[in-house]
């Protein structure tokens, strides 16, 4: 397996070998410059190369696979090229809606392949890009004749996630229905001993590995903060007296089960601040409504559970408030995905922690895993974001 010190990189997207319309689709979502995994595995997707690109949340990965997967695409062809899969309906609600809104001047379609929507199979046939979950697609694959003949893609989001979480098997299966020379394309934040043997399995003897260093891409641009909330009873307090301060612009309240984020959103209702929730209990078209208020701008501070934490980019979000820290292992690195909401690509953002006198480990030990300061809040936060 090669490594990202045989890969070339490139600084801007002029010098890609994009296509016209590919290009333009760039700089309209907004790119200016690429970000580092963006420089490093854009070409190497459009040149057909099978790909391990490791980087963290919010380093622009979603923008890297799109970008080079578009360039895959005869748009001239009714029928679908690439499979784009991803682990919860956010994250591939998320990654179609960048794909169209970037693929937008090429002419791409997509058919969004997720449980608890359905499918219009006319338009799956015509669609170029299925972009889904792995249970919804793999269904589709096993049902529609043919739909898997002209695939020459396979881009894996978070496959970190995608082969522990219970997706192992489907993934097994979704591989056995595709076509053997397929181009495989694995994004993930870590590379634990399953993406390996995937990559060993259904991945060319030459397949690259691309690594963002964690360390030089997780919290450049973001302020982070804590308050001291005393005790856990204090916190909704504290949030109230915040809350003017939130609502100058898109923020994301992050809690750490289903049953507090509906007890905070009770609380902040009854009390007359508007807000909405996203939680895992929340039925799909509620939580797509609810996501969509919050895009728009409709709701400007949203609550949520981690079901929200990995890969969702809203582009206005500069405030993350953690009222609950994440905790354990897995919690520093949910710590990285939450905050990472705000200052994403380069833009500035703001992360305020409420801490108790139990959570002062957890803040101490996210600070020397990530090699980074959280400092008391400042009176003046309300200038910072």
């Amino acid at each position: 397996m090669e490594t990202t010190s045989s890969v070339p990189t490139y600084d801007h997207f002029d010098d890609m070998g994009l296509k016209e319309d590919v290009l333009r689709g760039v700089y309209s979502y907004g790119f200016e410059r690429p970000s580092t995994i963006q420089q490093h595995a854009i070409v190497q997707v459009s040149q057909g190369h099978d790909l391990i690109a490791q980087a963290q949340s919010g380093t622009g990965k979603t923008g890297a696979f799109t970008i080079g997967l578009l360039e895959r695409i005869d748009v001239s062809k009714k029928a679908p090229q690439v499979i784009v899969l991803s682990p919860t309906r956010e994250l591939a609600r998320q990654s179609n809606t960048v794909i169209n809104c970037i693929g937008d001047h090429l002419g791409v379609r997509t058919s969004l392949a997720i449980g608890g929507s359905r499918t219009n199979y006319d338009e799956l046939r015509r669609a170029h890009v299925i972009v889904g979950t792995p249970g919804r697609t793999l269904d589709l694959l096993t049902k529609v004749s043919n739909i898997q003949r002209d695939i020459c893609l396979l881009v894996v989001d978070e496959a970190d996630e995608m082969l522990s979480a219970g997706f192992e098997e489907q993934m097994y299966n979704v591989f056995q229905q595709l076509p053997t020379k397929m181009q495989v394309c694995l994004f993930s934040a870590t590379m634990p001993q399953q993406i390996v043997d995937l990559s060993e399995k259904f991945m060319k003897p030459d397949r690259l590995h691309i690594l963002v260093k964690a360390e030089e891409v997780t919290l450049d641009g973001i302020k982070q903060f804590y308050v001291d909330c005393g005790r856990e009873d204090f916190k909704v307090d504290v949030l109230k007296d915040l809350y003017e301060t939130l609502t100058v612009s898109q923020t994301v309240i992050f809690v750490n089960s289903r049953r507090k984020c509906q007890w905070l959103y009770d609380q902040l209702e009854m009390a007359d601040f508007t807000v909405s929730c996203i939680h895992g209990d929340m039925e799909d078209s509620e939580r797509a409504a609810k996501m969509q208020e919050f895009r728009t701008g409709a709701s400007r501070v949203l609550l949520a559970t981690n079901v929200l934490a990995r890969g969702i980019d809203v582009q206005q979000v500069s405030l993350v408030v953690n009222y609950d820290l994440p905790h354990g292992e897995e919690g520093r690195e949910n710590y990285v995905h939450r905050i990472g909401r705000g200052g994403r690509f380069g833009r500035k953002g703001v992360a305020i922690n409420f801490v108790t006198q139990d959570d002062v480990p957890t803040l101490r030990a996210i600070e020397k895993f990530w090699s980074c300061q959280i400092d008391e809040m400042p009176m003046n936060v309300a200038e910072l974001i």
